[in-house]
């Protein structure tokens, strides 16, 4: 029995690192593209937050971004984005970094929220520019985030960065520039920012 993928996504979302995600995997799946700021029919029977992205493999739904990523490359080891032994370690702490710390801090700095000093500790990123230090000493340990080769975890921190970076919610670093023309140029990258642009253009063009 074949693999059945479907991929619930909007082309102005997160679900553009899925898209990249999948296109490093290969393998054939179907895009269910949903109206964030419309009707979502049954939608909730899907994900209940009424968010994307969301992949239904085989039955089986999986959510939240890093999560997604991180069961493609066990589902499919084939496509070779899933760590290895001596890789695990930075693969999973960065994921989980970018996906914790670095979504947190850059999200209350967009929204303007300021944790005062005494309670910093109760904030998973403790402080904004301790949180881009790190990111930064994390991107220039190894040509990519978890070693010497390219993984699932670069999908995810590499879209992290390349968003936050263009939003300004990340500041200038060379170390981050470096990182991403290391992996933004990949065949699956520019064919995934090709379909999601070519969606975008399609729902503009039509109204």
């Amino acid at each position: 029995m074949s693999d059945q993928l479907t991929f619930y996504t909007s082309p102005m979302s997160r679900g553009r690192v899925i898209r990249w995600m999948l296109e490093e995997v290969g393998v054939p799946y179907d895009t269910m593209l949903v109206d964030l700021r419309g009707p979502k029919g049954d939608y909730h029977t899907i994900n209940s937050m009424l968010k994307v992205p969301t992949i239904v493999h085989n039955g089986r739904t999986v959510t939240e971004t890093p999560a997604i990523c991180a069961y493609l490359a066990e589902a499919f080891p084939q496509a070779g984005l899933a760590p290895t032994a001596d890789e695990r370690a930075d693969y999973y702490r960065w994921m989980f970094f970018a996906s914790g710390p670095v979504e947190a801090a850059t999200t209350n700095r967009t929204l303007g929220v300021e944790v005062p000093p005494e309670l910093t500790a109760m904030v998973g990123y403790g402080h904004y520019d301790r949180m881009v230090e790190t990111l930064e000493q994390g991107v220039s340990a190894h040509a990519y985030i978890a070693g010497p080769r390219f993984t699932a975890a670069d999908v995810y921190v590499g879209s992290q960065i390349g968003w936050l970076s263009a939003v300004g919610a990340l500041p200038k670093r060379d170390a981050f520039d470096a990182y991403l023309g290391r992996i933004m140029g990949r065949p699956a990258a520019v064919r995934a920012r090709g379909i999601d642009d070519a969606l975008i253009a399609e729902a503009a063009s039509a109204g």
